[in-house]
C-alpha cells in the first residue's frame, strides 16, 4: 500500500491535489517531457533543492555514480542514475510545532534522509540526502500532520517568521503570532504572489529592541505597536520594507509608523502586485524588493503601493482572522508554579542561567534547547516530542538562531526537564551566548559554499564552550554568525563577530579564508549591518576571535556594548588587531593552512602548476589586488568619518584597480584611464565570460559597469555603504578569476583563453 492510499482523507483535499500534480510533473520530467527550467521552479516551489557533493558527484557505496540533482532527466548509461539525493526544506510558519509533527519529522529524517533534522535561520526544518522519488510520499506524510512544503523555496513568499517568544515576552505590546499565521495562510498560493523575479520574505516582531523578528532584513517587516484613540487602545504595526541581506545588504526602510491591523494583509497583497509588475525579472542579482525600493525611491514605492491598494477588490480574508483573535491564545499544560530554593545540580544551574527565560505569565518560563549547528538526530527529536508532551504539550517553536524553544514550562518542573534533556544529549547550556553559533550549511551540502562554515563553527563552539566559565560576562553575550560564502545565509552581517567564506590563490594553491565582518548589531531587530574588514586564513579565525574579544575586555568603557566599542575604536584599529594573522606560511612549512576545518584533503583544486613565464604577470596582478583591498578598506574608514563622496571614490577606485590587475595578465601597458580599464575589462573578461562565476555568472562585473556609468558619486551613507559591499564582492570575484587563470595553460590572447573556458552548448 502506498502512503497516498494509507493516509486517505487525513490529507486536506487542496494539499492532496497539489502533491498529486507535483508527482505527475516529476514523472513527466523523468520522461523528458518537461523543460529543465520549468521543472526546477516546480520542485523549488515544493521545497526540493539540489545539494552539493564532492566535486559535484559522489559514489553511493555500490559503485553507482550519482549525478547532481537533478540531471536532464535522462538515464545516461548503465552506470548512472537519474539524480542524486537533494535537500528538502519544510516550512514551519512562525516556528510553531506540535509533538505529533515532531514525531513525523523524526520518522522522515530516518526513513528518507541521513537521520538528521536541521533547523534553519528562517525557523524551517531541512532534511538532506532525500531522493526526489521519495519527496511525494514525504510531502503527503507531512500534510497529514498539517505541514506543507509549498513555496518553501523558489520565487515565492517564503516562510513567514515571528518571535519564538511572542505571546509570552515581557516587552511586547501584544502577541504577533496570529497575525504571522494569517499572513502565511493568506499569501500561500495567492495568485498575486506567483510572478516574482526572486523570493519575498516576511517577518513579525513583538518589540523593537530585541532581535527575535529581525525585521530590518526583510522585504516586509512588521513590529507590534499600539496607540490610543478616543480612550481606546488600538493594535497596529510599524511597517518596514525593502530589507535584505545577501551579497549586498539593504536595511529595511520605514514604510508606515502605524498601520492598522486590518490593513496588513491588503497592503501585503498590494506590495506583491507592485513587486510582480515592476520588479526585475531578467537579472536575478537585482530582482529583490530592496532593489526596487532603491530604484524607485521610498516615497514613489509607497505611492505606488497605496495606489494599488486603493484598486483592490475587497477580500473577506483580509479581516476574517481578526474576529477570531479574542478566542486566540495558547493554553498551558500545567498550572504555573515557582521554582523554589535549592533545586537542581550545578549543571542545572548553569543551564538555567542561559536557557530559561521567565515569561510575563507568573510561574512559567521558556526553555531553549540549544542545538549545535542547528542539528539534532531523528531519535533526539522523537524523544524531545515525548518530553514536550510531558511538560508543555504543543507549545513549541523553532528559532532563527537554529534552536528549539519549549514554552509554558512550569518553573517548578525545570530540574526534571533538565534531567530529561540531559538523558537525550540536549541539555547544552549557553543558548544565545557566544558559543551558540549560527552557521549555514556551507561546503557540507550547499553548491555555493566556498569555505566550511560548519567546520569553523564547530571548532569555535568547542573552544569557546571550554572557556565559557572563565570568559568575561560581556564576551559571553556576544553573537557569532558564519556563512560559507558572501550570500549571508548565516546572517554574518547582523551580529557582533561575523565571518563569510572566501579563498585566496597563494603559491600555486587555493587556501580557505574567511572575511572578518565587524560593525553589525544583533539587538534592535538587527539594527546595523557590518562590513568585511579583511580576509584571514580559516585556520587563524579562532585567533582573530580571541584577539578582538581580549581587546574588548581590556579597552571597553564601563558597560559599553561591543557594537559601541567597535564604532568608537574604528576599523583601522580593529584591523590592526589581527593584521599579522592574515599571513599564510608556505605549504612546505605548514600544510594545515591549506586544508579546511574538518577536511583532511587539500583545499580546492590543490596544486595548480603555474608556469614560470606567468610568474611576473601574476605577481603584478596580485600587487594590484592588494592595492585594491587597501582602497576598499580605506573607503570604510572614510565612511566612518561621514565623507561619503571619498568613500564612493575609493570603492570605485578599488574596482578599477582590481580590473586593471586582471587586464595585466594580457595587456601589461594598460593605462590608468577609467574608460580604457572598463572597456578592456569588458572585452577581455566579461564578453568572453572568463570572469563569470559558475553560479553567479557575471553579476559582480555589473557592479563595476554600473558605477562607471554613473555621472555623480554617492550622495548618502546607505548608497556609499552598498558600493563598498559591491566593491568587496568584485574583489573576491577578481581573486577567483585570477586563480582560475593561473590554473590554465598560458595563452597569449583572450580569444585563446576563451577557447579553453567555452561552455558546452
Amino acid at each position: 500500500m502506498t502512503w497516498k492510499d494509507a493516509l486517505g482523507n487525513r490529507i486536506p483535499a487542496a494539499l492532496a491535489r497539489e502533491i498529486d500534480t507535483y508527482e505527475n510533473q516529476t514523472a513527466l520530467k523523468r520522461q523528458g517531457k518537461i523543460d529543465d527550467k520549468v521543472f526546477a521552479e516546480t520542485r523549488l516551489r515544493r521545497g526540493a533543492y539540489g545539494q552539493r557533493y564532492d566535486n559535484g558527484q559522489r559514489n553511493d557505496g555500490t559503485g553507482v555514480k550519482m549525478l547532481p540533482f537533478p540531471s536532464n532527466g535522462q538515464t545516461k548509461g548503465p552506470d548512472t542514475v537519474w539524480d542524486a539525493p537533494g535537500m528538502q526544506r519544510i516550512k514551519i510558519p512562525f516556528g510553531g510545532l506540535t509533538a505529533d509533527q515532531m514525531d513525523t519529522l523524526a520518522d522522515l529524517s530516518e526513513e528518507y534522509s541521513d537521520g538528521v533534522c536541521h533547523i534553519t535561520t528562517r525557523q524551517d526544518v531541512q532534511l538532506h540526502y532525500v531522493h526526489i522519488d521519495d519527496t511525494p510520499s514525504l510531502m503527503r506524510r507531512l500534510a497529514a500532520v498539517g505541514i506543507t512544503t509549498r513555496e518553501a523555496c523558489g520565487n515565492t513568499v517564503r516562510n513567514v517568521t515571528a518571535c519564538p517568544i511572542a505571546g509570552v515576552c515581557r516587552d511586547e505590546p501584544f502577541d504577533v503570532t496570529p497575525y504571522a499565521d494569517a499572513a502565511m495562510h493568506f499569501l500561500l498560493g495567492h495568485p498575486d504572489a506567483q510572478n516574482f523575479g526572486r523570493k519575498f520574505k516576511v517577518a513579525f516582531s513583538g518589540c523593537r529592541e530585541h532581535a527575535c523578528g529581525l525585521v530590518t532584513m526583510h522585504d516586509f517587516g512588521a513590529i507590534a505597536v499600539t496607540r490610543e484613540v478616543d480612550g481606546v487602545e488600538q493594535h497596529g504595526f510599524e511597517v518596514h520594507v525593502g530589507g535584505g541581506l545577501g551579497a549586498v545588504p539593504h536595511e529595511a526602510r520605514l514604510f508606515e509608523p502605524f498601520m492598522a491591523a486590518d490593513e496588513i494583509l491588503p497592503t501585503l497583497q498590494a506590495i506583491a502586485r507592485v513587486f510582480a509588475r515592476l520588479g526585475e525579472k531578467r537579472n536575478r542579482a537585482r530582482a529583490r524588493v530592496k532593489f526596487l525600493v532603491a530604484q524607485l525611491g521610498l516615497d514613489e514605492f509607497r505611492r505606488l503601493v497605496r495606489e494599488e491598494r486603493a484598486t483592490l477588490a475587497h477580500d473577506e480574508a483580509w479581516t476574517d482572522y481578526l474576529e477570531r483573535l479574542p478566542a486566540y491564545g495558547e493554553q498551558p499544560l500545567k498550572t504555573g508554579q515557582p521554582l523554589g530554593d535549592g533545586s537542581g545540580s550545578p549543571a542545572f544551574a548553569a543551564w538555567a542561567r542561559t536557557n530559561a527565560y521567565r515569561q510575563r505569565q507568573p510561574g512559567y518560563v521558556v526553555t531553549t534547547v540549544s542545538l549545535p549547528l542547528g542539528d539534532l538526530s531523528g531519535w533526539q527529536l522523537r524523544r524531545l516530542a515525548d518530553v514536550a508532551r510531558r511538560f508543555v504539550g504543543d507549545t513549541i517553536r523553532t528559532t532563527v538562531e537554529q534552536n528549539i524553544a519549549l514554552r509554558w514550562v512550569r518553573e517548578s518542573d525545570l530540574p526534571a526537564l533538565h534531567r530529561e534533556l540531559e538523558s537525550i544529549g540536549l541539555a547544552r547550556p549557553g543558548a544565545g551566548a557566544i558559543a551558540d553559533i549560527t552557521a549555514c550549511p556551507g561546503t557540507d551540502t550547499c553548491k555555493l559554499g566556498i569555505a566550511s562554515s560548519r567546520g569553523l563553527a564547530a571548532e569555535l563552539e568547542h573552544r569557546l564552550a571550554e572557556q565559557m566559565e572563565t570568559l568575561d560576562y560581556a564576551v559571553r553575550q556576544l553573537r557569532i554568525k558564519i556563512s560559507g560564502c558572501f550570500n549571508s545565509c548565516g546572517q554574518h552581517q547582523i551580529c557582533d563577530l561575523g565571518f563569510y567564506g572566501v579563498s585566496r590563490h597563494i603559491g600555486g594553491h587555493i587556501v580557505p579564508h574567511f572575511q572578518v565582518v565587524l560593525g553589525g548589531k544583533w539587538a534592535d531587530n538587527g539594527g546595523a549591518y557590518g562590513l568585511a574588514i579583511g580576509a584571514v586564513p580559516s585556520k587563524n579565525i579562532p585567533g582573530v576571535v580571541r584577539r578582538i574579544t581580549d581587546q574588548f575586555v581590556s579597552n571597553r568603557r564601563e558597560a559599553e556594548s561591543f557594537y559601541d566599542f567597535t564604532s568608537r575604536v574604528g576599523k583601522r584599529a580593529l584591523r590592526e588587531m589581527f593584521d599579522d594573522l592574515t599571513a599564510v606560511p608556505p605549504h612546505d612549512v605548514d600544510s594545515d593552512y591549506y586544508r579546511d576545518w574538518g577536511d583532511p584533503r587539500e583545499f580546492g583544486i590543490g596544486d595548480m602548476g603555474v608556469g614560470e613565464c606567468a610568474g611576473e604577470v601574476v605577481s603584478l596582478t596580485e600587487f594590484d589586488l592588494v592595492g585594491a583591498e587597501s582602497q576598499v578598506f580605506e573607503a570604510q574608514l572614510q565612511l566612518e568619518t561621514g565623507d561619503v563622496v571619498q568613500a564612493d571614490a575609493l570603492a570605485y577606485g578599488a574596482m578599477l584597480q582590481a580590473a586593471k590587475g586582471l587586464i595585466k595578465t594580457e595587456f601589461i601597458d594598460i593605462s590608468d584611464e577609467p574608460d580604457q580599464i572598463v572597456t578592456e575589462f569588458r572585452t577581455r573578461f566579461f564578453d568572453t565570460e572568463i570572469f563569470f562565476d559558475k553560479y553567479a555568472g557575471g553579476k559582480f562585473a555589473q557592479y563595476l559597469f554600473r558605477r562607471h556609468a554613473q555621472a555623480e558619486p554617492a550622495v548618502d551613507r546607505d548608497t556609499a555603504r552598498q558600493l563598498i559591499a559591491e566593491a568587496q564582492l568584485f574583489l573576491e570575484a577578481t581573486h577567483a578569476c585570477q586563480a582560475k587563470l593561473a590554473s590554465q595553460p598560458a595563452m597569449p590572447t583572450a580569444a585563446g583563453r576563451a577557447a579553453v573556458t567555452e561552455r558546452p552548448q
